[in-house]
């Protein structure tokens, strides 16, 4: 017979509160106590009744997480991250692929499907501040990203700004001055292109560098062929530069290619610098220079403030915004010291 929560009780020498709440992830349990009650439910092979104790809570025990585009590698890296933290905490994770548009964005805020679970971690891509009242729904509701903000839900969400001005800083103290910048968006403000352009700026008026338009290159997605593009068009407008920020690891990882196919050496000619922190950065030739935007933080974070949420221990709360640590990772295409960037 499959063993009961009284056998692991009974094995562990606990209360079953006591084998219940380690199963729940009650976070105020003594380590030497957790660390008995695992033993006793391996030990026995013991597998939680999740439907019985779903139908006991009122809960499913699913979360959703929407993103825009899975095929861009931050967010696939981000829903791994949110799944495992999840797992963790014994939750499910549905997964919904919005492509970035407004009008699916919306529609999923407003979808039947959501009743199938306890709550969503949302990042927008489409939608943007004037879309914040949408923000209102009946569930537990974590955002994700820079599209919205002070909206009626916690917010979790990274320092582009301060961490963009830390990346331009960064080429500057290795004696850069021609800084091309790679994935700006025409006219945007709110939301991550505009954030860093903004940090990029910030960071050139603070050393006295001016800022020039020309340097500027614009693309629509965050893919590498669009840095490859927005790079291929620098180079054939004539533009003047010695190193480059990427907005993203992968329009920086694109822009490498087209510069080292033009004949311009990386970091000797060009210092390219990138942001997001993804896996391949560190193994491509050569290995990308970086911000680390704090991805796991953020991922465990809204997972726990989602759970918060869910768990309704204070309706009243106002939301939150969370904001990410961020760090420099330096690697090989964007040294700081500039006797080894020549």
């Amino acid at each position: 017979m499959a063993a009961t929560l009284h056998d692991v009780a009974r094995l562990a020498g606990v209360s079953i509160k006591t084998v219940s709440n380690v199963i729940n992830d009650y976070p105020h349990i003594r380590p030497a106590t957790r660390e008995k009650v695992e033993k006793a439910i391996a030990e026995l092979g013991y597998t939680p009744n999740l439907t019985a104790r779903n139908l006991r809570s009122g809960r499913t025990g699913v979360i959703a997480l929407a993103v825009p585009d899975l095929g861009l590698a931050y967010f696939a890296e981000l829903a791994a991250a949110v799944i495992a933290e999840a797992e963790r905490a014994h939750l499910v994770v549905l997964i919904e692929q919005t492509g970035g548009d407004r009008d699916r964005e919306l529609e999923l805020l407003r979808s039947g499907r959501l009743k199938l679970t306890d709550g969503l971690i949302f990042s927008p891509l489409g939608m943007g501040q004037d879309d914040v009242a949408a923000l209102s729904v009946p569930y537990p509701l974590v955002v994700l990203g820079e599209r919205i903000f002070d909206g009626p839900a916690d917010h979790v969400t990274m320092r582009n700004v301060e961490a963009a001005r830390a990346a331009t800083e960064h080429l500057l103290a290795s004696g850069r001055r021609r800084i091309a910048v790679v994935g700006a968006h025409e006219g945007e403000v709110i939301g991550s292109a505009g954030l860093r352009l903004r940090g990029y700026a910030e960071a050139l008026e603070a050393h006295g560098v001016p800022y020039d338009p020309d340097l500027i290159g614009y693309t629509t997605l965050w893919h590498r062929s669009n840095g490859a593009r927005t790079m291929r068009e620098l180079l054939e407008r004539g533009v003047e530069f010695d190193a480059v920020f990427g907005f993203n690891d992968t329009l920086a990882l694109g822009a490498a290619r087209v510069l080292q196919e033009a004949g311009r050496t990386v970091p000797g000619d060009v210092a390219v610098i990138g942001f997001d922190d993804l896996d391949e950065a560190q193994y491509s030739i050569p290995s990308l220079t970086t911000v680390d935007p704090g991805r796991d933080w953020i991922a465990r974070t809204a997972v726990t403030t989602l759970r918060e949420r869910i768990a309704n221990t204070d309706p009243d709360a106002p939301p939150r915004l969370l904001l990410a640590d961020f760090r420099l990772v330096e690697r090989e295409s964007a040294p700081a010291s500039p006797s080894t960037t020549r």
